[in-house]
Formats: structure tokens, C-alpha cells, sequence
């Protein structure tokens, strides 16, 4: 039996999209006699929720591996704890409506040989309770639940580094958490790989992550990880040629993260779309590792609420670069910031270009996005809420800012609506258009959407930046703000077509047209 159809990608020039051509493989049902199959139950897993079944279910897996052409093991109804488990070659999961994966709260379940725990790049750990390494033509499938409790297995981690039982040489002290906390899913080198209809929840750690894998298709999943730090929902880390669609994710970090670890590398060739996002950080975000960088990505159709930093956030900051790159169709309500572009130098760069410190960020197009911006916190509501800075400032415009003398380039924002919240007062913050060249650069810091301090614009701040359109743009305000909607610093080849804004406020410095 052949269990993966593999996609086929045509990426076109920038300002088209990427289009899988991949036959949608049907959607798995119950075992068939077609398919070789092995039901858990009938190996002898309990599905009472309390029995361990790690060496059972993995001696499923390790069997329907060695047959040949491969086969599917098969979760009926359910509560199915297990440790780690190393998915194969030619393997499929199929999860039944009513059944659950569920993952053991015993640290030393995960451990898994001495190449699953550790560092990885830029990551803290490359462990699971669904991993693979190097496998071809996996999948994910079905409409039941992996939850992984990751709440309870992230306290143990604590509690037993806070003993001296097993010690975490990177624990976070100024946060108070380990690093050594395993993934849900951890996907690395492999090919071929399908995830269709499934439920994911509470991790100790990133939720679905995907590491230097090539032919991806997420299709149809709902990721709900909000329970401890760093739980994003989607990560992919130098992948390629990645399809995620008709996703609902809502993540206590990062919703649908984009990195690159491995400078001789990068990720290419992703469609991300018609997903629907939550975020205590980002909802789609590129970065923060960007040191390969990120190349023919298309994200659209995408709806963003409840997100406390930025709705579609662009960053390169070691050294990286983030090209060709469409972004359409998005609508984010009550989210922090709608649009950041930053190109930094975190890590700065050391390839072969003289003078060059930062990345590349270059032919982006974003386009037809529709964004409320509330006052207050949009993640009121989480029980993990995004870390706040520690000084007063007013709300923050989206902002594009490459760094002195290293631009970025070709952007065009066109067909955008944007309603910021105001009330910007200078009691509480204040940057006169006087200071304009004073902003912070911090070139190596952190990217995020406040990197650069108070801002002195209400709408967009623009600084070092060349040949960039705005077309079609209305930004609109709620309540009264004295800063100006837009500020260009240090910009050169700026058009703007069709700009509707409160009392033609724009201000130009070192500004050619």
C-alpha cells in the first residue's frame, strides 16, 4: 500500500503563490482488510488513562515498520498513556474519534536514549512523546485527541531540578522554568510527512514541530497549547516545501512560527492558509532563529484574534534572509500589533560579504489585511499572558525598520484598513519629531514589535528602508492620539498611492520619492 501521496510544489515569482499540486490523500477510516493493521487494544495496550503502554505501542510501531509496504496502528476508544514513541518509515497513526494519546506526567518517560534529550540548533530540546528522525512517508491521521499534559509534566521537570534529582544545566531562573521540556510532536529530517484532522493539546513545550523536514502537509488540525511557557502551537525550523491549511490554533506563544537554526540551510517553499490563530505572543511569525533565513512563502487567508503581540511578524536578526514573501487576506481583531518587519543583528552576520552585519529582508508584499488594535491587553483572558515591558509608553504602530546603511527592501503594503486605539498622551510617554533620529536602533536585541522603545508615530514608523509602496491604505483612529500617523526616517523610493489618514499627518525625514 502506498500511504503517502507526495506533494509536488511549484513556487512562481513573487506576487503569486505557491501551489501544491499534491493528490489530497482520503482521509483514513477504521482498519480495512486492504491495509495492514494493528489494533492497540489487540496487542495489548489498556485504554484506561493509567497504564503505561510506551513498550506495547512502540513494539506496534516497530512491527507495522518492518512489514512490508507498511501499514497503520490503529487507537480505538481511549485513554492511552504512553512515554516516548519513535515514529518509522511507511507508518500511519490512526486516532479514532473517541480516542486519546495521552502522554505519561513522568519525566523519565521521555528520555529515550541519549540522542532525545538535548540541544538541537537554536531549540532547547528535541524530545516528545511523537518523534522521528530521518523517516519517510508518516502519518498523523484520524479525529482523535494527543494530549500530552503538559502542565503536570512540566511541574515535574521543575520539582525534580529544584531537588538536585536531575538538573537542568539551562534552567530559566529569572522566569522560574526548565528547558528540558518535551515537545509534543518532534518531527526531524524526515520526508513525506501527512497530519490530517487530529486534536493537539497541552504540551510541555512546542506543540506540533516540524525540524529540517521536507513534503509536509498539516491539514485540518486544531492545536490547543496554553498551559505552560513556550508553548507555541506550529513551528518549522529549516523545513521545506510545507503545506499548512485549515488549522485552528490558539498557543500561549507563538501561533504559526517560521525558523531557521542551521545558516547553511534555510525554510523554503510554505503555504500556510485559511488558519484561524490565538496568541499570547505572535500569531504567524518568522524568527525569532534566523540564520539560514526564509525564502517563497505565501500565508493567507488567515483569521487572528485574542493575539497580544503582532498579527504577521517578519523578523530576521542573525544574520539570515527573509525574501519573497506574499502575505494576504488577513483579518486580526483585538491583537497587539498588526504588522512588524525588522531586520536586526542579533547574531551578526559572518558569510562572505564584506561589510554586511544583518540579514537580508527583501520583496514582500502584504495586502488586502483588515486590523482592530484595543488599548489594553488582547490576552486579557490567558492564564499565561505575554510578558509586558517594563517602562510606560503609548500604543505602538506597526513598524518597518531595517538597520543604518543595510536596508530593507521592495515592500509593498497595499489595501490595508487599520483601526488603532489612540489616546496617546505625552504624560506618559513622549518622542518630539525633533528626536526622531534618536529612536533606538538595538540592532542586537530581541525582535519584538517594542524592541525600539516609544515610537512617535501612531500608525506606521518606517526607518531605513528602500522602495516601499503604500497603496490603498486607511488607518483610522479611536480616540485622540498626538503623534502623527506616519514617520519615515532614512527611507528612500517612497510612494504612496491612495493614502486616507487623519489631517494628511505624515512626517519624512532623509525621505526620497
Amino acid at each position: 500500500m502506498k500511504f503517502f501521496y507526495s506533494a509536488i510544489f511549484s513556487v512562481l515569482l513573487l506576487g503569486s503563490c505557491i501551489r501544491p499540486t499534491t493528490e489530497e490523500p482520503v482521509l483514513s477510516g477504521p482498519p480495512a482488510d486492504s491495509v495492514y493493521t494493528i489494533n492497540v487494544a489487540e496487542a495489548g495496550a489498556v485504554g484506561d488513562g493509567q497504564t503505561l503502554n510506551t513498550e506495547v505501542l512502540q513494539k506496534c510501531i516497530d512491527e507495522v515498520h518492518a512489514h512490508e509496504g507498511g501499514g497503520r496502528v490503529y487507537f480505538g476508544s481511549g485513554k492511552w498513556l504512553s512515554g516516548l514513541l519513535r515514529l518509522k518509515s511507511n507508518v500511519e497513526i490512526y486516532l479514532d474519534a473517541e480516542a486519546t494519546l495521552l502522554g505519561s506526567t513522568n519525566p523519565y518517560d521521555y528520555d529515550g536514549g541519549s540522542d532525545a534529550v538535548g540541544r538541537r540548533g537554536d531549540e532547547d530540546v528535541h524530545s516528545g512523546l511523537i518523534v522521528s528522525d530521518s523517516a519517510q512517508h508518516i502519518r498523523i491521521v484520524g479525529r482523535g485527541t494527543v494530549d500530552a499534559q503538559g502542565l503536570d509534566l512540566a511541574l515535574a521537570i521543575d520539582s525534580l531540578h529544584h531537588i538536585g534529582e536531575r538538573v537542568d544545566p539551562n534552567y530559566n531562573y529569572r522566569r522560574m522554568r526548565p528547558s528540558t521540556r518535551p515537545k509534543l510532536f518532534f518531527l526531524a529530517e524526515s520526508d513525506s510527512i501527512y497530519i490530517h484532522g487530529i486534536t493537539l493539546k497541552n504540551s510541555a513545550g512546542w506543540g506540533l514541530s516540524l525540524h529540517a523536514s521536507t513534503n509536509v502537509v498539516v491539514d485540518s488540525v486544531t492545536v490547543v497549547n496554553r498551559g505552560y511557557w513556550n508553548n507555541d502551537g506550529i513551528d518549522m525550523n529549516d523545513c521545506k516545501h510545507v503545506v499548512v491549511r485549515k488549522c485552528d490554533v490558539n498557543a500561549a506563544d507563538d501561533g504559526i512560527c517560521i525558523k531557521s537554526d542551521n545558516p547553511e540551510s534555510c525554510c523554503e517553499d510554505i503555504l500556510i492558509e485559511d488558519c484561524r490563530i490565538a496568541s499570547s505572543a505572535s500569531a504567524v511569525k518568522f524568527g525569532t532563529a534566523s540564520y539560514g533565513g526564509f525564502r517563497n512563502v505565501t500565508i493567507r487567508n488567515i483569521k487572528v484574534y485574542d493575539t497580544f503581540r503582532s498579527a504577521i511578524a517578519l523578523e530576521t536578526v542573525d544574520g539570515g534572509a527573509l525574501e519573497n514573501i506574499l502575505v494576504e487576506n488577513i483579518e486580526a481583531k483585538n491583537t497587539g500589533n498588526p504588522i512588524f518587519i525588522c531586520l536586526g543583528a542579533r547574531h551578526p552576520y559572518e558569510g562572505k560579504e564584506p561589510g554586511r552585519t544583518g540579514g537580508i529582508c527583501r520583496n514582500i508584499i502584504i495586502r488586502h489585511l483588515k486590523a482592530e488594535v484595543p488599548f489594553g491587553r488582547p490576552d486579557e483572558a490567558y492564564d499565561l499572558r505575554g510578558p509586558e515591558v517594563n517602562y510606560f509608553h503609548n500604543p505602538w504602530p506597526s513598524s518597518i525598520a531595517g538597520l543604518p546603511g543595510q536596508y530593507i527592501e521592495n515592500v509593498t503594503i497595499e489595501d490595508v484598513d487599520i483601526l488603532y486605539p489612540g489616546r496617546a498622551t505625552k504624560g506618559m510617554a513622549y518622542v518630539g519629531l525633533y528626536r526622531v533620529t534618536e529612536v533606538n536602533e538595538a540592532a542586537n536585541q530581541y525582535p519584538e514589535f517594542s524592541m525600539y522603545g516609544e515610537l512617535p508615530s501612531w500608525a506606521f514608523y518606517v526607518r531605513h528602508v528602500k522602495d516601499i509602496t503604500f497603496k490603498d491604505i486607511l488607518v483610522r483612529l479611536a480616540d485622540k492620539d498626538f503623534r502623527p500617523a506616519f514617520v519615515f526616517d532614512d527611507v528612500k523610493g517612497l510612494k504612496m498611492e491612495r493614502v486616507n489618514q487623519p489631517e494628511n499627518q505624515i512626517f519624512r525625514n532623509n525621505v526620497t520619492e
